[in-house]
Parts: structure tokens; C-alpha cells; sequence
């Protein structure tokens, strides 16, 4: 693809590194952010540096934030005997869109896989149990997606968390709503025979 300037062509080179955006794409957003007016230009350039420079991590749940503290973790309407545990931020906004839970988080920042050279000690295991003892957490739930490497996350974790004595529990796994059973892997439709529920709750 040529480019009749090179300031365009290191543009696009750049966008073009984001995940999902490729070089067209790249290129159909630099033209529009040049017909743009620059105020709206650079406010973009500067929201993009602000975040970069000044985004920090909670001190407590890991959590992207503003300050030492997230929102949530300060927030003290949340149920501070619900501990979500979870391996990265974007399950932390995916929990948040459901509007279905209040309590609060702990990222860890990825799961545990021997193949990438990803162990315990590399995520945010240690920090998870020195929350524990003194809070008011009763129970811990383990959000982890139901992969090889999150299952055997969740089951080292679960392993730690059993001298504490809270209740340790996970998400539930099953046909998803809308779909055929027949296009449900066998992995998926067996658990969901296991752990089926009453149809009186459902």
C-alpha cells in the first residue's frame, strides 16, 4: 500500500498495530481524523497520552483506576463478603455491564500456563490471600473462564484459599441462553446435565 506522505504512512503504521485493526481500516481512520477539525485531533492525542501517563492500578483488587484505590473497592455500599475473583480487567467491566453483582474484585492479572511460562507466583495470587484474613469476606467466587489453563488456576487457588475457611465457589457453566444443544460442545452439555438446577428457580 503507498502512501502519498510518510507522516500518513507512519500513522496508519501505528493503528495498524491494534488488535482487530488492519491497514485499511487504519487508513479509512487517519483520512477521517485529517478531514477532522484539530481541536478534535488532539484532544484524541491528548485523552491517548493522559491515559497512559497518569493510569494507575488499584493498590487493593489490581483493578485499572484513577487513583490508589478504585471506585469500587471504596465504594462502601458494595457487599464487602463477596469476593470476585477474576483474570483480567475486561472481566471486571463484562461482571460490571450485568448489573447483577455488588461486591467487589481481585484481578490477577492472567491465568496460570506452564506452556507460556506463566506460574503462580507471576499473577496476583500472593496479594489475594493477604486479603483475606481481617476482612469481611465470606465468600470468594471464582469467575475464571472454563479453559485447561483456568481450570487449573481456580484449582490452585481453591487449594490456598481452604485454610481460610470461606466459602469458595464459581460460576456456573452451561447451555447458554438461545442456544441449540445440539451445536453445544459435549464438555459444556455434560456439565450442565451435572449441575442441573430445579425448573421451580429458573
Amino acid at each position: 500500500m503507498e502512501f502519498p506522505s510518510k507522516l500518513i504512512q507512519s500513522a496508519v503504521d501505528e493503528l495498524a498495530k491494534l488488535p482487530g485493526i488492519g491497514r485499511k481500516t487504519a487508513l479509512r481512520l487517519v483520512l477521517h481524523l485529517l478531514k477532522a477539525e484539530t481541536e478534535d485531533t488532539t484532544d484524541l492525542a491528548e485523552a491517548l497520552t493522559k491515559m497512559r501517563q497518569d493510569i494507575t492500578y488499584c493498590n487493593q483488587c489490581h483493578n485499572i483506576s484513577d487513583t490508589e484505590i478504585c471506585s469500587i473497592c471504596a465504594n462502601p455500599l458494595r457487599d464487602q463478603a463477596a469476593l470476585c475473583v477474576v483474570s483480567d480487567i475486561r472481566d471486571v467491566i463484562a461482571i460490571e455491564n450485568t448489573g447483577q453483582y455488588k461486591g467487589l474484585y481481585h484481578v490477577l492479572g492472567g491465568v496460570i500456563s506452564p506452556i507460556e511460562g506463566i506460574g503462580p507466583s507471576d499473577l496476583n495470587i500472593t496479594s489475594l490471600l493477604e486479603r483475606i484474613p481481617g476482612s469481611e469476606v465470606k465468600e470468594v467466587i471464582l469467575a475464571i473462564s472454563p479453559t485447561m489453563e483456568g481450570d487449573t488456576t481456580s484449582f490452585y487457588i481453591t487449594r490456598k484459599l481452604r485454610e481460610f475457611g470461606v466459602k469458595i465457589t464459581t460460576i456456573a457453566r452451561g447451555v447458554p441462553v438461545g442456544g441449540e444443544l445440539e451445536y453445544t460442545d459435549e464438555i459444556t452439555l455434560g456439565r450442565s446435565i451435572v449441575e442441573r438446577t430445579s425448573y421451580n428457580k429458573v
